[in-house]
């Protein structure tokens, strides 16, 4: 039934079945070892070492401290609706969350196990197997079973107050089994080259969480294996977690030099101003500036530094993704092309990047900004294969010119010959101007609304405001709280938003989510531009088989391009450098890893200077 003894699967493709081992896809044979990769030797195959960007001798104790913007007023992290509590993240490692595998940080897409110690793939690829470590335990000192995976996939998939995140992301899945006490089988509806692999990412809570369905749970958190309890907290203010004396996988090599501090406090703040004035008062420790106006301006206070306040700078190589203006082409006029290429190419960022940002951002060129995986020039051989079935679907000028780049403001002119070549775009496209206002092919003036919860967006877009208001188009900046913003993004009551297409290195199934006709027309899903293409449907599907890590990157570059092509989005920003702002209380491991977040490496792999 399964291929074991690593038997061959697919060119390229290896796996394994071994008591207390994990497969390994890779091109070359090998005998046991513990992880999982896409296209390449798991880098900690032997399952003997520990992930060399973590201390293992990092020593436990002390308390973290850190400061959120914002609130929440649900314990449930899996609700569509609510603001979550921090550290109960619904997807991946979270404080109280084990996952079947966790992922290394020093790899595009490598999974080692955790709360599974062995999976098998079957020969036809249409099912995956996972065995739990019998030494796995819930908080509450149950085992983690067969049951309780598949309690919390049902549960995440079915239930129409969940997130419908999970119904996209593991579409494919067609069901789940337990098979025995401590072995599960995910079943698929068809083949898809890394299924097997994000199912390790999903949460896995104890059957027992949730008994009358999310809906009516608002107020529970599930029960779950990972290193920390809920100790106390306060709606809006608090939430302090405590790490268990007996979490169960603190002997596993890919937990060693993680989880360090006894206690984890996050302290919540309505206010910017507020944030930054208590993080500079020592009210919480490490904070992670994404304000280029604060980095400049806001730490430069010598006091600051005398009493051990530390502001540096840490490299990264992650896939920026796209932070973008997104346009909402489910309603007019944005579902008209060349009014989308006119509003890109009055984009200012130049200017607005050394007025405001201090010249800190390079700006977002690309859904995968920052990557290999980002289409340049003319298309490549590689992406004309994967687009030649699709020609007949595609605009021409995909196959003939190169890809678009976000118009380039000259120092010496400005931003006017960019405003002067979307002019005439606007008439060629049958738009025209009367007494100073572009009016539509109906003779209804162009007037849309960006919408932000942000005061920074809505200082930021008043220069965009103004150019457009050149072009005879009025932009209306609608500034609104968080709980309004979150109601009318999630309905897509917009026409334009700030958004951020977050992306991994091995991106998969989430594109679907975030590109697809289905969608589209999903309330509160991440299709924000309401993109729905049939060239582009296509595409998605290429990201559910793939044989090589040059066939992913062909295949992405390709989505990329299309994309592009269709000015769903203005780009705006990014920045390859994570900037830190923290309290020298802490020590860090060396060397830093490829792929990280400024989130999640302190919390997962920081220590106390003063911890015994």
């Amino acid at each position: 039934m399964f291929k074991t003894i690593f038997q061959g699967f697919k060119q390229g493709l290896y796996i394994g079945s071994i008591t207390g081992v994990l497969l390994c896809l890779s091109q070359v044979s090998f005998a046991g070892v513990y992880g999982l990769a896409l296209g390449t030797q798991a880098k900690y195959a032997s399952g003997k070492q520990s992930f060399a960007y973590v201390n293992p001798q990092a020593p436990k104790g002390g308390m973290l401290r850190l400061g959120v913007q914002g609130d929440f007023d649900t314990l449930n992290p899996f609700l569509l609706k609510g603001s979550k509590l921090a550290g109960a993240e619904a997807f991946g490692d979270s404080l109280l969350l084990d996952t079947l595998m966790t992922e290394s940080w020093d790899e595009p897409f490598a999974m080692y196990g955790l709360l599974a110690q062995d999976i098998a793939l079957a020969q036809d690829g249409l099912s995956v197997t996972f065995t739990l470590n019998p030494k796995a335990r819930f908080s509450n000192g149950d085992a983690v079973l067969a049951q309780d995976v598949v309690a919390s996939f049902k549960t995440l998939t079915t239930d129409e107050a969940a997130s419908p995140f999970y119904r996209f992301y593991y579409a494919d899945v067609k069901d789940v089994v337990a098979v025995s006490e401590r072995a599960v089988r995910f079943d698929f509806a068809k083949k898809n080259a890394e299924l097997h692999l994000i199912l390790g990412q999903f949460p896995i809570f104890s059957h027992k969480s949730y008994p009358d369905g999310l809906g009516k749970a608002a107020t529970v958190l599930p029960i779950g294996s990972g290193p920390y309890l809920l100790e106390r907290f306060e709606y809006n203010r608090l939430v302090q977690y405590q790490r268990r004396s007996d979490y169960w996988a603190d002997a596993l090599p890919i937990r060693q030099g993680f989880w360090n501090f006894d206690q984890v406090r996050f302290r919540y703040y309505r206010d910017p101003t507020t944030y930054l004035e208590a993080l500079k008062a020592a009210q919480f420790d490490v904070s992670y500036e994404n304000s280029a106006k604060n980095w400049a301006r806001s730490y430069n206070n010598p006091s600051l530094y005398e009493r051990g306040f530390v502001k540096k700078e840490f490299a990264h190589s992650n896939n920026a993704g796209l932070q973008a203006y997104v346009m909402n082409t489910r309603r007019a006029p944005l579902d008209d092309r060349t009014l989308r290429q006119a509003l890109a190419l009055s984009f200012d960022f130049e200017t607005i990047n050394q007025q405001m940002f201090y010249g800190l951002y390079t700006r977002s060129y690309s859904y995968f900004s920052n990557s290999e995986l980002a289409a340049t020039g003319m298309i490549s051989d590689g992406e004309r294969q994967v687009l030649k079935p699709l020609q007949d679907k595609l605009r021409p000028e995909v196959l003939t010119q190169a890809v678009p780049m976000p118009a380039v403001v000259s120092p010496v002119l400005g931003v006017r010959p960019n405003l002067l070549l979307a002019r005439t775009l606007l008439l060629q496209g049958g738009y025209r101007y009367q007494n100073g206002q572009l009016l539509d092919k109906q003779g209804k003036p162009i007037v849309l609304e960006f919408l932000t919860n942000a005061k920074t967006f809505e200082r930021v877009s008043a220069k965009w405001q103004r150019d457009l208001a050149k072009l005879g188009i009025t932009l209306r900046l609608r500034l609104v709280d968080s709980a309004i913003y979150q109601k009318r993004v999630q309905s897509f009551d917009y026409d334009i938003i700030t958004h951020n297409y977050g992306q991994s290195q091995s991106p998969g199934n989430e594109q679907a989510e975030m590109h697809s006709c289905a969608a589209a027309q999903t309330p509160s899903s991440r299709n924000r531009a309401g993109t729905c293409n049939e060239a582009i449907d296509a595409l998605l599907k290429r990201f559910e088989h793939f044989e090589t890590r040059q066939e992913l990157v062909d295949v992405s570059r390709a989505l990329d391009r299309v994309l592009r092509h269709e000015y769903y989005v203005v780009p705006q920003w990014y920045s390859d450098q994570w900037r830190m702002v923290y309290w020298d209380k802490f020590e860090q491991a060396q060397p830093l890893p490829l792929y990280y977040d400024p989130i999640s490496w302190p919390l997962k792999t920081w220590w106390s200077k003063s911890a015994p």
